[in-house]
């Protein structure tokens, strides 16, 4: 018999002697047919190949169609690998393949089995799926370059991903950064490299949750990016700013995914109902259709399959128990309205919770029912993430505009999700000379009350001493006279640092010191009963003025148009009493 090898582009088995042809026709011609052999002769030695047509190589080979790429680590034998692991690794893997297909496609995720299967099908993220949007023109030019997909869980990014690389007719390979380390991206790349060499086909990499990887792994994506050698798509929830290198960054364009509208939201949940109910016979009778059909038996076919309506249309429609969703008693209009609340644009989240409403009795009570979607919801906050600092930044803000109400619900909503309220009284005690300073002097050292309070009673009580700073701070004068002292007074001390200072000023607590002329002329204030003049500052600074008068308005700008905004929705529609006198100073 000849031997045959798998193509690594087409998967298709060739004979070893006809592979470079094969390749050559772009995986047209020379397909062995499955189960035909042929007699070979005798005397005619099998021909060396790479190691990129070898069997072994079956193992790590994927396709968009058959999901994400397996990491080689957890296919191959490593050396450090003991006997014992290799039996229970083979005992696992006979194991895992003795259910059917249904029984497979049963144990998948809602939210999985309805991902879109092309672009029209995508929900939200108008700004780059529109058809005037800068992706749409990469994608109609077949180049889509290395991209880093930055948005909040459940937003589409792995979705989004997988449609680019179906659009462009690449191959995808999918690793995870939580998963699979740098001989597992190697592998990929050199896989990658292979290929357009050989057959001129180019390689998609999606790399989820790619802030995970350290500034030494993502340099191993550097020498193949800037090569054209694969096209990259990283996936993160975190800020790329601070979490991927510059180097990566300058070779990669950022798109920024926005969370999901309640809008994309209802429409992804209707398209899922209409799937589901696919499944269901039409012609069954009533007395049938009163028990909810199974989920997990829709077909997995494209939703284009389906006849829906136009997305623009979906996405706004309102959805109904009375029509065709009938059989799921349970999925109401109240229900529907509870799970796009609860999902805050995850559509992960949404169809996971319309998956629990699905498998439900369907005369189950709907009060018990939107208890039980609450219970199953927890809030999302990273104490490290971006929304940690956004939090603080709100609550900071708050403080400063002198609106308590909006400070004591970014307070509330931080604690609540446990965040230590010793990090919220140190930002209270920088916001105490910051905002307020000399206006009260009262702030700072309430504030450092706050502290220390936080530090002795802890959690839930410290909350109460956490309020009351707040509540102060919140109505407490503001004046930032000291904060822009001291940073026009930073900004002078940075043009030259070594300009010197004023004899009169210096120390001199040595007779050697005093005989060089230190401290000469300098008039020492408590002596007089009346003001003295001394050069403080050095020549080039005597005529500025880094702290100002109190009451001196000439550094800050007058808005009509806020101002009158601020007196309708902050002052009752009154007229701000300080305008008359600010104006006068104007």
């Amino acid at each position: 018999m000849f031997p045959t090898v798998s193509c690594p582009i087409c998967l298709q088995p060739v004979l070893e002697e006809n592979i470079n042809k094969h390749l050559d026709s772009s995986c047209s011609v020379h397909v062995e047919p499955q189960g035909e052999s042929s007699s070979r002769p005798k005397n005619t030695a099998p021909k060396k190949l790479a190691l990129i047509f070898s069997k072994t190589r079956d193992k790590h080979t994927s396709t968009l169609a058959n999901g994400p790429l397996v990491p080689p680590s957890m296919t191959q034998d490593t050396p450090t690998t003991s006997k014992k692991r290799k039996i229970e690794v083979s005992s696992l893997s006979s194991k895992r393949f003795k259910g059917t297909p249904s029984d497979f496609q049963s144990a998948v995720p809602l939210a999985e089995r309805l991902r879109p299967q092309c672009l029209d099908e995508f929900f939200g993220q108008k700004h780059l799926t529109g058809p005037e949007s800068l992706l749409m023109s990469m994608l109609d030019s077949g180049i889509i370059g290395s991209l880093i997909l930055w948005g909040p869980p459940g937003c589409g990014k792995t979705t989004l991903s997988r449609l680019l690389a179906r659009h462009v007719d690449c191959n995808f390979r999918e690793l995870s950064a939580t998963s699979s380390g740098t001989n597992d991206v190697r592998a990929v790349l050199e896989e990658a490299k292979a290929t357009l060499s050989l057959a001129g086909r180019k390689t998609i990499l999606f790399l989820d949750e790619i802030h995970r990887f350290s500034k030494a792994q993502q340099d191993v994506f550097l020498p193949c990016i800037e090569r054209g050698q694969i096209q990259m798509i990283g996936a993160t929830t975190e800020n790329p700013s601070f979490r991927l290198t510059g180097a990566l960054l300058s070779r990669c364009r950022v798109l920024v995914l926005e969370r999901l509208t309640n809008d994309d939201i209802r429409g992804i949940i209707t398209s899922a109902v209409e799937r589901v109910l696919a499944s269901v016979p039409r012609e069954q009778s009533e007395s049938q259709r009163v028990a909810s059909p199974p989920v997990g038996t829709e077909p997995m076919i494209s939703q284009s399959s389906l006849s829906r309506r136009p997305q623009s249309q979906s996405s706004q429609a309102p959805i109904s128990c009375d029509g065709p969703f009938l059989p799921y008693a349970q999925l109401t209009d109240r229900v529907i309205s509870s799970i796009v609340s609860l999902s805050t644009g995850d559509a992960r989240t949404a169809l996971s919770l319309l998956e629990l409403v699905l498998t439900s009795k369907p005369d189950r009570d709907e009060h018990t029912l939107l208890a039980s979607l609450r219970q199953s919801v927890s809030a999302s906050y990273d104490r490290v993430g971006e929304s940690h600092y956004d939090m603080i930044s709100a609550l900071h803000k708050s403080i400063r505009g002198s609106h308590g109400s909006a400070a004591m619900y970014w307070l509330a909503r931080m604690l609540t999700v446990g965040e230590d309220p010793l990090y919220i009284a140190r930002r209270l005690v920088v916001c105490a000379s910051e905002d307020i300073g000399l206006a009260d002097t009262h702030a700072l050292p309430l504030a450092m009350a706050a502290l220390q309070a936080c530090q002795v009673i802890g959690m839930p009580e410290c909350r109460i001493n956490l309020a009351h700073c707040v509540g102060y701070l919140s109505e407490a004068p503001k004046c930032t006279r000291a904060y822009e002292a001291y940073n026009r007074a930073e900004v002078a001390a940075k043009l030259d640092p070594t300009i010197p200072v004023p004899v009169a000023v210096r120390n001199a607590p040595t007779a050697l010191m005093k005989e060089l002329g230190y401290s000469e002329g300098y008039n020492y204030n408590p002596s007089f009963r009346h003001p003295v003049h001394n050069d403080y500052l050095p020549t080039e600074f005597r005529s500025e003025k880094f702290l100002k008068e109190v009451g001196d308005l000439s550094d800050k700008d007058w808005n009509e148009q806020e101002l009158l905004r601020w007196e309708q929705e902050g002052n009752g529609g009154r007229l701000w009493e300080g305008r008359s006198s600010a104006q006068h100073r104007r």
